[in-house]
């Protein structure tokens, strides 16, 4: 006989939204560097974009939807070999697992990095950042050289590993990760765990925190400018 299984809110609307944004961002990003030229404006302002993303999800991490709270997936080390020994915890099953969390923090170091990196950044042909004049040129050489090899390639693993992952629970285990980024619900077997708030007040709460945090990154553009 098997468990009974509850649908459940996992993700909010902010987080998928924030989410599905970083997507278009990262991958608008990518596209512009690559052309380069006159199209390297629009790679700063998905670049500011994804800073103010990132701000965003910092923010929500600590007063978000529970699943979307970092609290709610950061592990001790005990937990996450627990995990691999196939001793998980049923809310393992929620939100992120001990390796997602794990993938989901890399991430936001990286893109942190990435971002950090471009701003004090000089291709010495196009492309300077608003903060490179503030620095010394040693310190623009190294971030020009990070962001353009290391910082890059470290990302385009990490998603490529992102979406492996994701095919991996797709085909291997018939779990479906997808979906709940897209309507924000997953049936949960086995367990009986809250779901995230998603409501109005919430969500209105998550526009005054974004509109606060591009304020924030437009302010700090204009005085690098």
């Amino acid at each position: 006989m098997q468990d009974a299984s509850t649908t459940i809110r996992v993700w909010d609307l902010p987080t998928r939204l924030f989410h599905w944004l970083l997507v278009a961002c990262i991958i608008g990003s990518v596209v512009t560097s690559q052309i380069g030229g006159n199209a390297m404006v629009w790679h700063f302002r998905f670049g500011f974009s994804i800073a103010t993303l990132l701000l965003f999800r910092l923010v929500w991490g600590v007063v978000g939807g529970r699943w979307s709270r970092f609290s709610s997936f950061l592990y001790a080390p005990g937990t996450v070999v627990r995990y691999f020994r196939g001793q998980g915890r049923p809310e393992h099953g929620v939100g992120h697992n001990p390796l997602g969390a794990a993938s989901v923090f890399a991430m936001l170091v990286f893109l942190i990095a990435q971002v950090s990196s471009g701003v004090i950044s000089d291709d010495e042909i196009a492309a300077v950042g608003p903060f490179a004049l503030y620095v010394s040129n040693a310190t623009v050489s190294l971030a020009t050289t990070y962001h353009k090899t290391y910082g890059k390639f470290a990302l385009i693993a990490l998603i490529v590993l992102h979406l492996l992952a994701i095919a991996y629970y797709y085909f291997a285990k018939r779990n479906n990760l997808v979906k709940p980024m897209i309507d924000g619900d997953k049936s949960v077997a086995g367990a009986s765990v809250p779901g995230s708030r998603d409501d109005a007040v919430s969500r209105l709460a998550a526009a005054v925190v974004l509109a606060a945090c591009a304020g924030l990154v437009a302010w700090g553009v204009s005085l690098g400018s």
